[in-house]
């Protein structure tokens, strides 16, 4: 019997034409109820979230509208992304084409993803979420969601594909070659100087999370040297046994928490490991340039991989917490401090609450990854999808269970320890007095924050700004209500802490490095020497240069009346957001290259958004009259008023962050110009639309990456 043809089937067929079979039609019909759902179970926690009834609301509704909106982000926006505007395709990748097994090489997905998350997932989705919640949880989980979704992630997605399309080649490469020299070289200068203010500013959070604090001291101290016996372990005593080596350093990292409890509770030790903010910012520094100099093998590698290891554990505990526990959110919606009255940093919600968010909805530091390692190991294009959209909505899911940590504190405690004294009185009395006369809600009293403290195994808790120690304090309590002891808070609040530093020293090392790699690169254009990676001299010497540049806005932090995180953490947000302003430009000129203007809007609506954001805040923090808030009104306070051996110096670190401040402005303004002539030129006809986008070449890799 010979076969029946389609035709054949089709003419008998009973289903009228244009219509699907049953069968066909039940799996679509199914798929779209399911995701009314989720539409309508996210529109729900929406509403439950924004209402403002003076009653706590259970951190579960959080976490639904923000599971719900990250899921409908990337089910339909990132796949519009993948499929319409980036085309996605299943040509060769750099790590394909240019595979040398050391930079190059097409590694397996599932580790391509946890490496880029682990890269990006720095301080920024823990600290700026603690800190904005000043405003209330309501103001920073709706940027955090919202943010990262339209912005956050299309750019990480973006600049992901562009360098995948271009060899791997960094944001200042892909800037020189799709804007112009002028933009390129100007955005190589805005990223080194930016990389400065971001190391100095999470180099403060550290310090001011373990000032006065020999438990945590200690426990940080020794994650160094269990990085160099995990290195030399691995290197010399059993190479490639990477479990060993992980549980070594899990063991390790356990003990040193004990041992810090050991030392907090000894009278001879204890002392011995309880340093101020100086001397702790002078052993930072000095760690910063070991970090840069060592073999990256000996210290760097080993320590990265520890604090993966630590991170993404902690991260689903911490999720596994929030998820059981679900705690209420303590602080209110909206709290008084929206009139840019706050006590931790001065500003209004616009456009302060969005600088301070940062990393958690949009990150500039996230372009550099994108364009850095990530791209050289990723198989297949396709896989950018989950890798750069997929990993910022991860992180986003981070800043908001570090929101919810924050928020269930009782509202009194969460800025006793967050406020600065020169903001809410030098003593215990005078500074809880202050706190409760803002709100009923924010009543606290000293003996409540001295028996706070000595639970946690501290000696105090007040005055520690920065975020980190009320963030460990919030994830403190999750961790002791899953396991229903109170007993063991004071080990818990340790782990975050050191769970924290984990993540700012993974960054300040690397950072450090990176930042050296830069200035090498700018130097060697006056001596080629001094280009060299692997030249001793020249890594010294600018590695030097780097730690000193850094360590003086560390230094200048540690010694602020103000705390410090009230100057500069405004502007590690604003550098922060000018970055991905620089590389949504990038981003912006390779879209209309590939379609004209057909897509620009993709990567223009954030780009407005961040410039308006961020050169707002930029000049409201130089020219406003506040002297809490505006630099030079605070430099002519000072100037005016009583003077000690230190005004001077805090005087002129005023007017060097008013000009930093109108330098990254200056320079992001370059960059703008630079790139809408380019864009009016392509768009007009009148510039030819030359691209550097390699060309097309079949993958022969099998199905196993």
């Amino acid at each position: 019997m010979p076969p029946i043809s389609t035709e054949t089937l089709k003419s008998n067929s009973r289903v009228p034409p244009g219509s699907q079979p049953i069968g066909r039609r039940l799996p679509k019909l199914v798929g779209r109820i399911l995701w009314l759902a989720v539409a309508l179970m996210g529109g729900w926690a929406f509403a439950v979230i924004s209402r403002d009834n003076g009653e706590p609301v259970n951190s579960l509704w959080l976490i639904v509208a923000s599971v719900c909106i990250y899921l409908i982000g990337y089910r339909f926006y990132a796949s519009f992304l993948a499929a319409k505007v980036l085309a996605l395709d299943d040509r060769a990748t750099p790590a394909e084409r240019l595979r040398d097994g050391h930079d190059f090489e097409p590694s397996n997905k599932w580790i391509v993803i946890g490496h880029h998350f682990a890269a990006i997932a720095g301080p920024g989705p823990l600290v700026g979420p603690t800190l904005a919640a000043q405003f209330g949880y309501l103001p920073g989980a709706l940027w955090i969601m919202i943010g990262a979704v339209l912005g956050g992630a299309v750019q990480d997605f973006v600049v992901l594909f562009c360098s995948i399309r271009r060899n791997g080649k960094s944001l200042g490469q892909m800037a020189r070659e799709e804007i112009g020299k002028v933009g390129g070289f100007v955005a190589l200068i805005t990223v080194l100087l930016m990389m400065i203010i971001i190391l100095a500013v999470v180099g403060l959070v550290v310090v001011n999370a373990l000032k006065g604090s020999p438990w945590g001291t200690f426990t940080i101290g020794a994650t160094m040297p269990i990085a160099v016996i995990m290195g030399l372990y691995l290197r010399y005593l059993r190479p490639g046994k990477v479990l060993e080596c992980s549980a070594l350093g899990f063991v390790l990292i356990m003990a040193s928490i004990f041992g810090g409890q050991a030392i907090s509770e000894s009278a001879s030790w204890g002392p011995a490991f309880t340093f101020t903010g100086v001397a702790l910012a002078g052993l930072l520094i000095g760690y910063g340039f070991l970090a840069s100099v060592l073999p990256v093998w000996l210290l760097l590698a080993p320590r990265g991989y520890l604090s993966t290891f630590v991170k993404l554990g902690v991260i689903v505990i911490l999720a596994i917490g929030i998820f059981f526990v679900h705690p209420q959110l303590q602080l209110p919606a909206y709290t008084r401090f929206v009139d840019g009255t706050g006590p931790i940093f001065a500003g209004k919600i616009f456009p302060f609450c969005f600088i301070t968010i940062a990393c958690g909805a949009v990150s500039g530091f996230h372009s550099l990854i994108s364009s850095g390692t990530t791209p050289k190991l990723l198989a297949r294009e396709r896989y950018a999808t989950a890798t750069g959209y997929g990993s910022m909505l991860l992180e986003s899911l981070v800043a908001i269970m570090a929101l919810i940590a924050a928020a269930s504190l009782q509202p009194g405690v969460f800025f006793a320890v967050n406020s600065p004294a020169g903001i809410v009185g030098s003593t215990p009395a005078a500074a809880t007095a202050t706190i409760s006369s803002w709100d009923p809600r924010f009543a606290v009293n000293p003996s409540q924050m001295a028996a706070l403290a000595d639970s946690v195994g501290e000696k105090s808790l007040f005055y520690r700004t920065g975020g980190a120690p009320s963030l460990a304090l919030g994830m403190a309590h999750i961790f002791s209500e899953i396991l229903g002891d109170k007993r063991v808070l004071a080990f818990w609040y340790h782990f975050a802490i050191m769970f924290e530093a984990l993540f700012i020293l993974t960054l300040m090392d690397s950072g450090t490095r990176v930042g050296r790699f830069m200035l090498q690169d700018l130097l060697g254009d006056i001596w080629p020497k001094l280009g060299e990676t692997n030249w001793m001299p020249g890594m010294l010497v600018t590695s030097a240069a780097i730690v000193a540049m850094w360590g003086y806005f560390l230094y200048q932090g540690v010694v602020d009346p103000l705390g410090g995180i009230n100057s500069l953490w405004p502007l590690f947000g604003i550098s922060n957001q000018l970055l991905a302003a620089v590389a949504l430009c990038v981003s912006t000129t390779v879209l209309i290259k590939m379609h004209g203007a057909k897509y620009m809007w993709v990567t223009c609506v954030p780009l407005v958004w961040l410039v308006i954001v961020c050169f707002t805040a930029g000049w409201q923090k130089i020219f406003d009259a506040s002297p809490d808030l505006g630099f030079l009104a605070q430099a002519n306070k000072l100037a005016h008023g009583p003077q000690t051996a230190a005004t001077p110096a805090l005087i002129f670190n005023n007017h060097l962050d008013a000009a930093v401040t109108a330098i990254f402005l200056v320079l992001v303004a370059v960059i703008l110009v630079d790139s809408l002539r380019v864009w009016i030129g392509i768009l007009s006809g009148s510039k030819a639309s030359t691209t550097t986008e390699t060309p097309y070449v079949v993958s022969t890799l099998g199905q196993e990456v």
